[in-house]
């Protein structure tokens, strides 16, 4: 039974290590989440759905514009019947509606260099965001490899205080047996305390630095955040093969800095065609449709009045004879059905509208003078783009091949500290000197494997910015 039980209690250790394990992040598992959750990653992309809205608004300037109206409205007071014509003291109630449609003909082409601007802005909406993945995960690449360097720092420490914890036991049964002094006791206890407080501030490094990663992913449950431990080995690159000219022109091709800024070129450029625009003269069409009704009763006939059946109109001069006419007046009757007097009053407009530019105060010319020094700053910035870049790729270019010349000066300064503390070791150990003549070879060997840790992870930084402007994802980090 006891078997039973043991065996269950290394089946769950060994299940929880791997959980524990699988909480780990890899470094593609960092970059895909930043991507993702990143807020400038996203406002480039907000950017993008702009650009394609301003694209959509491109293409509605061909399509014809149609307005549909009606009004239905109460007069009281002396007012005309609309059906009539006659003017009355009332209330009357009046209905119109109409549709309109209109349509630009012609514009001096501004439409068609309009859309093709909106396709150059998003081109170039399209780049930043490709950029800004770029550099987002060359920030996520560096936090993380900051992350391996914090920790393979820590783990040198360790080591190099197992071997200080086995130094001073035995010095301590040294000095017992009056083999050494207390003085070399004294010293290796020193050593032990101040590497156990370096390993403090290695152990708060990491901290730190995993912070910093959580940070930039947006993540804020920082105490369960780890990344996996990977130890990456170090060769030449084969692009460090290429020159560096081959590395700038490659970089031109595909790089996002060069294309937005010959984009932002292409922007102001069109710009000025849109501005040209304005000088020509513009051409449109138009249809109307409208109709009316009205709650007004409508004349239905003509009758003589009862009341009073004449009127007299005048006088014949030569016998003073009245002259009389029959009085009329008119029979009121219910307005005709609404539909019925739709169709009855309705009609239509349509022609052509030209518009002549001929003087705006100057407004069209000045534009257009904006606009062509806007095009030529854009041209000095693409030029500077161009410069920024090659001096980018030449410095990257240099401190990668730097980084790894120092990185191979510190595995030989380290091989020979190596063999120098193993010579201080065993001079130590019989009595040809002292404790802290040792401690300071100890020293100088762990500051030897710190810095090839330092100098290998600095060439893989410094490497990856090199493949990413030679097209290499940064993601890739194949050594």
């Amino acid at each position: 039974m006891k078997k039973y039980s043991l065996l269950t209690l290394f089946l769950i250790s060994a299940l929880f290590a791997t959980a524990q394990e699988g909480d780990k992040w890899t470094l593609q598992e960092c970059v895909n989440y930043a991507l993702e959750n990143n807020i400038s990653i996203q406002q480039s992309e907000l950017n993008l759905e702009i650009s394609e809205i301003e694209r959509l608004d491109a293409i509605g300037n061909f399509l014809p514009n149609v307005n549909a109206s009606a009004t239905n409205s109460w007069n009281t007071g002396l007012t005309q019947n609309v059906t009539t014509g006659i003017l009355q003291t009332q209330t009357t109630r009046n209905f119109s509606a109409g549709v309109t449609a209109s349509m630009n003909l012609f514009d001096g082409l501004r439409n068609f260099k309009q859309l093709q601007r909106s396709k150059i802005s998003q081109l170039s909406a399209q780049y930043s965001l490709d950029k800004m993945k770029d550099d987002i995960t060359l920030f996520v690449a560096d936090s993380y490899l900051q992350v391996l360097f914090s920790k393979q720092n820590l783990e040198v420490l360790r080591s190099q205080n197992e071997v200080t914890l086995e130094q001073l036991e035995r010095t301590q049964e040294l000095v017992e047996a009056g083999s050494l002094p207390r003085g070399d006791l004294l010293e290796i206890r020193a050593t032990d305390a101040d590497e156990k407080q370096r390993m403090i501030v290695a152990e708060n490094n990491i901290k730190i630095s995993l912070i910093n990663l959580a940070q930039l992913l947006r993540i804020s449950d920082y105490e369960n955040f780890d990344i996996v431990d990977r130890d990456y080995d170090i060769f030449g690159s084969d692009i460090l093969e290429n020159s560096v000219y081959d590395i700038i022109d490659r970089a031109r091709e595909e790089r996002s800095e060069l294309k937005i800024a010959e984009a932002n070129r292409d922007l102001a450029e069109k710009d000025v065609e849109i501005a040209k625009g304005a000088y020509m003269p513009t051409l449109g069409a138009f249809f109307n449709y409208n109709t009316r009704e009205s709650g007004m009763g409508r004349i239905t006939g003509v009758t003589i009045d009862p009341q009073d059946p004449t009127r007299e109109i005048g006088v014949v001069e030569s016998t003073g004879e009245v002259v009389v006419a029959p009085n009329t007046m008119t029979t009121i009757g219910n307005p005709l059905p609404f539909f019925e007097q739709l169709q009855r009053n309705d009609g239509i407009s349509y022609g052509v509208q030209l518009s002549v530019p001929i003087f705006n105060g100057f407004a069209t010319r000045n534009q257009v003078k904006r606009s062509q020094v806007s095009a030529k700053r854009a041209e000095y910035e693409m030029e500077q783009a161009e410069l920024d870049l090659e001096a980018n790729v030449y410095q990257a270019y240099v401190d990668a091949r730097g980084a790894f010349e120092a990185y191979e000066a510190a595995l030989v300064a380290a091989d020979a500290q190596e063999q120098a503390n193993e010579y201080a070791t065993q001079r130590y150990d019989v009595g040809l000197t002292n404790a802290f003549d040792y401690s300071q070879s100890k020293l100088r060997y762990e500051n030897a494997q710190r810095e090839v840790v330092r100098t290998k992870y600095d060439y893989i930084f410094k490497l990856k910015v090199i493949e990413l402007y030679f097209g290499v994802p940064v993601t890739e980090l194949k050594f």
